[in-house]
């Protein structure tokens, strides 16, 4: 099988953050079988392999002497259906925002809360991206992958994916798996995710008293446009820290210095803040050092503003956690993958 590697590629198009470094050798892949003659000329080579979709959670630090294999796999099938719920396999090369978008379309829902997450299917089930009090996991059925250890395909279902927040088994064990497609099972009858206030009080202000998950879809992709910049026009990964979590015991400390800590419980008893509100509170909203800055309208991204490297996102990102640190004795975790350093 004929293969177009190619040498000395820039990756600034291929990751969100527009980080400007290269990778030593690069192939698009749109089929298992591209993808198992990719895995086999990097072994022939001796070479590392970097797996690349939409690179929207990625933080590159420096040039990669790897084989950066582009994950191109692209298409939606109906698997089976009944009265109260479909079965749609998804490849690993497909926009996420469109296929919620195409979901909504054929009269199903489950994914209107994660609407305008930017990246691919493949990436998705890694971090179990979630937001407005929704996770990949609540609808997920199964994922299929390739091995590359055993060299051999196998599914996984969402138990056996081990998913956590913002983790998964492929996180943990990363790049011994690729995502070659997920199954998810979506509702026709839409059971609405609407706790968040956010959420409650822009579909207040439109007046909308009984959503659907249409609404609720374009509420969330109006809240997210306000709140987060598009990476097209300005360069960012999305949200930069995890949420943290405390005890309960730790929360209530706060709170007596803080009483507006936006908290949440959690049912094992800790307390999940907000990240974002410890970030704006400390007052670094709109800091820019250089090309590299805190998103003047949410604290929890942070933004290229145009030559910005990966190491000065990083370098800014290590100022905040230090401070938050010191402030609130809240360790922040920084939730893209960082790649490039020594």
């Amino acid at each position: 099988m004929n293969l177009l590697i190619q040498e000395h590629v820039s990756l600034k198009s291929y990751n969100t953050l527009a980080v400007d470094v290269a990778a030593r050798f690069f192939v698009a892949v749109q089929s298992l079988e591209q993808l198992q003659a990719a895995l086999a000329w990097a072994q022939q080579h001796d070479r590392a392999v970097l797996l690349l979709g939409g690179g929207s959670n990625l933080v590159l630090t420096a040039d990669l002497d790897v084989l950066v294999i582009h994950v191109q796999l692209r298409g939606i099938a109906v698997l089976s259906e009944d009265a109260e719920h479909a079965r749609i396999e998804v490849q690993a090369g497909e926009n996420w925002h469109d296929f919620v978008q195409w979901s909504l379309a054929q009269g199903l829902s489950g994914l209107e809360n994660l609407s305008l997450i930017p990246g691919n299917i493949g990436a998705a089930p890694v971090q179990n991206i979630g937001a407005y009090g929704v996770e990949l996991k609540d609808h997920l059925e199964s994922v299929f992958c390739f091995d590359r250890d055993t060299q051999s395909t196998q599914r996984l279902s969402a138990e056996q994916c081990q998913f956590a927040y913002r983790d998964s088994l492929f996180k943990r064990e990363s790049g011994r798996r690729v995502i070659l497609s997920v199954i998810f099972r979506l509702p026709k009858q839409a059971i609405l995710q609407l706790d968040y206030g956010d959420l409650r009080g822009y579909l207040a202000e439109q007046q909308i008293g009984a959503p659907t998950a249409q609404d609720v879809s374009r509420a969330v992709c109006a809240i997210r446009a306000q709140k987060l910049p598009d990476p097209a026009e300005l360069a960012n990964t999305g949200s930069f820290f995890k949420n943290p979590v405390v005890s309960a015991e730790h929360a209530q400390r706060l709170q007596k210095s803080y009483p507006n800590i936006v908290r949440f419980a959690q049912a094992d008893g800790q307390v999940k803040l907000a990240a974002g509100w410890l970030i704006d509170q400390a007052g670094w909203k709109g800091v820019r050092q250089g090309d590299a800055g805190v998103h003047a309208k949410q604290a929890l991204v942070l933004v290229n503003y145009g030559s910005a490297t990966g190491q000065q996102v990083l370098e800014l990102a290590g100022q905040i956690q230090a401070d938050i640190q010191q402030r609130f004795a809240v360790e922040l975790e920084i939730e893209p993958n960082v790649l490039g350093q020594s």
